[in-house]
């Protein structure tokens, strides 16, 4: 399916990267493996019979030269997918995060996916084909706590679905990923804590508290990403997609909802009660 595709699967050292890095190589794709341990990405790459290229390409310098290393080794990139994160300090919240701990967690979530987007887009245009799959999380919505994290996955989505616009023509694809699986960010008693504690402020409902707690393996994630990735999709771009555990889903596309109108040319502007009239009479 995906024979002789040039891959880089950034954060590919562990968890959901891991597993989508090992779909891939099965599938028939050749891949460079991405992480900030040299030693897991030493690991990673024996496993998938790949590449191993360490180092945070939030750094511009880093991500160019990871993007060149798969078109050095592979003659190419085809396949990008972006499975960089890190978890928000235990009980972060906007009363005590610092600045510091916010732009970190930016860089480890948006920032990283632009600057890998940015190295591989052009060699893409330049071929014109590429599938481009990023990660984000159900925590964008806010639901989770934190805030460094829902906002750097909220900027993931945004940017994913301007790449994709940008891009179509061109013959590059470009979605979004928000899984759900048993990983090293969610486990361990500070993360079950952390659930409950959402649970008990009436953030998650009892649905969501209880999925996230006995989520699946990543293994049952990779399958998604493999799709998007594939021929398979080559018309599917600029969307938002769930998978987590045997659930597959999609965040609906945000649309424009009526509230009122009033012509700017012959009427005065609403009044600050006149807007309260409208908005709490939905």
């Amino acid at each position: 399916m995906l024979a002789d595709r040039a891959a880089v699967v950034v954060g590919g050292t562990r968890g959901i990267g891991l597993a989508v890095a090992e779909m891939l190589a099965a599938l028939g794709a050749r891949v460079v493996v991405n992480g900030r341990d040299p030693d897991a990405v030493h690991e990673a790459a024996q496993r998938v019979s790949g590449v191993g290229h360490a180092g945070s390409p939030a750094d511009p310098r880093v991500a160019d030269d990871l993007v060149d290393a798969c078109v050095t080794e592979f003659g190419g990139i085809d396949i990008l997918i972006n499975c960089a994160g890190t978890a928000e300090p235990t009980g972060s919240s906007i009363l005590n995060v610092t600045s510091a701990e916010f732009h970190e967690l930016l860089n480890a979530h948006l920032v990283t996916a632009f600057e890998v987007a940015r190295a591989a887009a052009p060699h893409m245009v330049a071929q014109r084909s590429g599938a481009i799959v990023n990660t984000s999380s159900f925590a964008f919505l806010g639901d989770y706590g934190g805030t460094g994290y829902p906002a750097g996955k909220g900027g993931v989505n945004g940017l994913t679905l301007a790449i994709a616009a940008e891009l179509k023509s061109h013959g590059v694809r470009a979605n979004v990923v928000c899984p759900g699986a048993k990983t090293r960010l969610s486990t361990g008693v500070d993360y079950e804590q952390h659930i409950a504690d959402l649970n008990r402020r009436g953030l998650l409902d009892d649905a969501s508290t209880a999925g996230a707690l006995d989520a699946g393996p990543p293994e049952y994630v990779a399958p998604t990403y493999a799709y998007l990735a594939s021929d398979l999709a080559m018309d599917v771009t600029g969307r938002v997609f769930i998978a987590a555990g045997g659930f597959v889903g999609e965040f609906a596309r945000p649309a424009t909802g009526f509230i009122g109108y009033r012509d700017h040319h012959d009427t005065a502007p609403y009044t600050v009660e006149e807007v309260h009239g409208l908005i709490a009479g939905q």
